[in-house]
């Protein structure tokens, strides 16, 4: 079949998969809820992509191949999870072996820190302390997979005044719509003004519930008067705005009106001095999917058919003002989006093909083992057991220890598939080294590589300056976001006013990530030491390349205290230089000494 429409964008590379091509087309309907009517056409593709690659993941590809029409044969196709292990072994080289968030200036040397390097340390204590609550590396592992695999992961973030604390969430990027202006500048590096987040819920006959489709939305907009919960004329809870009686709007505390142009400002406990007209607004809706039509899209689905859903505190979420001025949603992209795009590119996008070869391969060697291990054999001259009842030879059986009986010319021939299976195998070495090779994971970063291979340290790491630079790509593709995302924590937070989070501009705070390749950690010390030693390099900088390097050092700060300590020749040093006792003992740690001279008793004298 001839090539009908050339597609070129984001997600190409699958263009050689039929359901692909058109996925609301008969027959290449390999998922039924993407023909919904409510999803949009531009997302078609994206969405159809994301099921592919989940499919590789779950070693599906040959069923979705035999459901499309692709490979008829695909039921049978072997598939040992190389996808998996792909993606596994990506995951693993960006995370490194840790991750730990850094607010620039917490870690300070000084015996006097500036109230700067106090605030820095403070909220850098404080965004720890919420990401062990949060599970923060459970959560990176989450949504870091699902990027590497689909080339997208998404973050939202929510306030819960039970908890007093933001709830960290993950989300499928296949239920994620950004819904971006037509006359706007289309760059990754943009936020959109809408987001969606939307799934269908089963029926549930149990309840006597419809099938429905659930919408979550947080739109950016001009900030509106104080509202309450409501109801409508059905009795369905919603949303009422506030007015006086001369119509003027009610407002929330700290919000001022113009009265010339009727704009509503308010002040954000992160900027101070700035008054916004912006606010987030979040909607939570169901519609049934019977009471959809067709031209009802995601985008403009039918509000006065929407039941809006209840928060535990009795809020409806019928555009809830948040109270921030910016949308609590992250979108990570795998890699770095091509000019005017914004959806990233997963690791096994261009070895898909490679992998349907191995997986083809792997069947093939699978049938050739097992003609090898039982082969076929042909007699010619044998004396065959007959059945008494039929007259018939009875069926020949090969097993250990048969014996068969041949005339003078009778002989027996054995077909050897084993130079066919050794071929097999070593294509799928060759397949393998390729995949390495395309992937950048390398084939000492998949661990394929015969360590005599390498007859050097030096070797090793000209082996690995690919895996070096796909992880030096994906981690610049995510910094940003992650600052982002630590800034909106702290926002919230204080949007929420919670407890001794100060007011004030956010601090910038960092995920640093850990090293991806082993170190070697005996170098890293010595060099440390030497450099410390030497004046050449600050305690600080020791203490951070010993963290990068993978010792157990929990906090800096505190390391270093623990240093300074026991530094009883620098103390002595800085006894000579100042010959100020109080400055020695803030150097050790130790307590002020007490400068108050004892009193003596004295003895009266008496006349001898």
């Amino acid at each position: 079949m001839g090539l009908r429409e050339l597609i070129t964008d984001v997600w190409s590379w699958l263009d050689y998969k039929p359901a692909m091509a058109d996925p609301r087309r008969p027959r290449r309907n390999t998922w039924a809820e993407l023909t919904r009517s409510w999803v949009p056409d531009e997302d078609l593709r994206r969405l159809a992509a994301y099921r592919l690659l989940a499919a590789y993941d779950s070693n599906q590809a040959g069923q979705v191949a035999a459901v499309t029409g692709d490979d008829e044969a695909g039921i049978e196709r072997r598939e040992l999870g190389d996808a998996s292990k792909l993606v596994d072994t990506a995951l693993g080289y960006l995370l490194g072996s840790q991750q730990v968030i850094s607010v620039a200036g917490a870690e300070h040397t000084d015996d006097e820190p500036t109230a700067e390097a106090a605030a820095a340390l403070a909220v850098q204590d404080k965004l720890r302390a919420w990401a062990e609550k949060e599970m923060l590396p459970l959560r990176l592992q989450q949504a870091e997979r699902t990027a590497i695999l689909l080339g997208d992961a998404v973050y939202t973030l929510a306030w819960d005044p039970g908890k007093g604390r933001v709830l960290l969430r993950t989300w499928d990027p296949g239920l994620y719509f950004p819904e971006w202006p037509e006359d706007g500048e289309q760059d990754g590096a943009e936020f959109p003004l809408r987001v969606h987040l939307a799934w269908e819920l089963p029926e549930d006959k149990r309840r006597g519930l419809k099938a429905r489709l659930r919408r979550v939305t947080y739109e950016l907009g001009a900030i509106g008067p104080a509202s309450r919960r409501g109801a409508a004329k059905d009795g369905s809870p919603t949303r009422e705005y506030l007015y006086t009686e001369s119509g003027d709007p009610v407002l929330v505390t700290g919000d001022a009106r113009n009265a010339d142009t009727g704009l509503i400002t308010r002040t954000y406990p992160w900027a101070p001095t700035r008054r916004s007209p912006w606010t987030c607004y979040l909607t939570d809706a169901e519609w049934d999917l019977d009471d959809l039509k067709y031209a009802d899209l995601l985008y403009d689905l039918p509000m006065h058919k929407a039941r809006y859903r209840v928060r535990s505190d009795g809020e409806v979420l019928d555009r809830l003002d948040l109270m921030t001025d910016f949308i609590p949603v992250i979108h990570i992209t795998n890699s770095i989006p091509g000019s005017g795009e914004h959806w990233g590119k997963p690791t096994v996008a261009t070895i898909l093909q490679a992998l349907d070869e191995l997986s083809a391969t792997d069947t093939d060697s699978s049938g050739a083992s097992a003609t090898t291990g039982s082969p076929i054999i042909g007699l010619a001259g044998a004396r065959l057991p007959i059945d008494r009842a039929t007259g018939q030879p009875l069926p020949i059986k090969v097993r250990a220890g048969t014996v068969w009986q041949l005339n003078d010319n009778g002989r027996m021939d054995v077909l050897d598939t084993s130079a066919q299976l050794a071929e097999l195998r070593a294509r799928v070495d060759h397949i393998l080294d390729r995949i390495a090779a395309n992937s950048r994971l390398t084939a000492a970063g998949l661990g394929t590589l015969d360590p005599t291979a390498l007859p050097s340290g030096y070797a090793l790491q000209l082996a690995l300056g690919p895996l070096d630079s796909l992880v030096a790509a994906m981690r610049l593709a995510r910094n940003h976001k992650y600052v982002v995302l630590l800034r909106m924590v702290q926002r919230l937070h204080q949007a929420g006013q919670a407890e001794a989070w100060p007011a004030g501009e956010s601090l910038p705070a960092r995920l640093m990530w850990g090293p991806h390749t082993p170190t070697d950690r005996a170098a890293v010390l010595d060099e440390v030491v030497k450099g410390v030693g030497a004046g050449v390099l600050s305690v600080e900088t020791g203490v951070r390349m010993l963290i990068d390097a993978g010792y157990p050092i929990d906090d800096a700060q505190t390391e270093i205290e623990r240093i300074q300590a026991r530094a009883f020749e620098a103390a002595a040093r800085l006894a000579d230089a100042t010959g100020d006792s109080a400055a020695v003992r803030e150097y050790l740690g130790l307590s002020e000494a007490d400068s108050d001279v004892p009193s003596v008793p004295l003895v009266p004298a008496t006349d001898s």
